[in-house]
């Protein structure tokens, strides 16, 4: 809390003392707004991933590099496809894409199919995709843990 004390020799103006404005900035209201937003980013921040539940295969495959946010192609265990988080039928997909993408076929595409479902709906929606003219597509699953030199001399070959 900021506090001027008068000075001597100040000269009284119709029965008040004359005064100076005060030149400090109060910056405590300002603490207080960026720490409420810096918690409401920490709380939304996990809430932006792709919404859609879709248990991912795991596999050792390195990481894709990239620049540009992909587009994501998911389907779950019931077999139904979503672009994005919005469920789409597998005609309209390749128009869908084409319009988002405005009709860039150097875009990347991931496709995200839960373990649970045929291969077959897998290829079905990748020929669909790569039929409509994009190249980059790729399959996402997870990344499994890492193996100790320890587990690897125990594990059979």
């Amino acid at each position: 809390m900021a506090v001027t004390m008068p000075r001597r020799g100040l000269k009284r103006l119709g029965g008040r003392r004359a005064s100076r404005p005060m030149s400090d900035i109060n910056v405590t209201p300002m603490v207080d707004v960026m720490l409420v937003l810096l918690v409401i980013f920490m709380v939304t921040a996990p809430l932006l991933t792709v919404g859609v539940q879709v248990d991912l295969p795991k596999t050792q495959a390195s990481t894709l590099p990239g620049k540009d946010e992909p587009l994501a192609v998911s389907i779950d265990s019931q077999g139904r496809i979503f672009l994005q988080e919005t469920e789409i039928e597998i005609d309209n997909l390749a128009p869908r894409l084409v319009a988002i993408t405005h009709n860039n076929s150097e875009a990347r595409i991931f496709v995200r199919g839960d373990r649970a479902i045929s291969y077959g709906r897998v290829m079905e929606v990748m020929g669909t995709i790569n039929a409509a003219g994009f190249s980059k597509v790729a399959l996402i699953t997870e990344q499994m843990p890492e193996k100790t030199p320890a587990a690897r001399k125990k594990a059979p070959r």
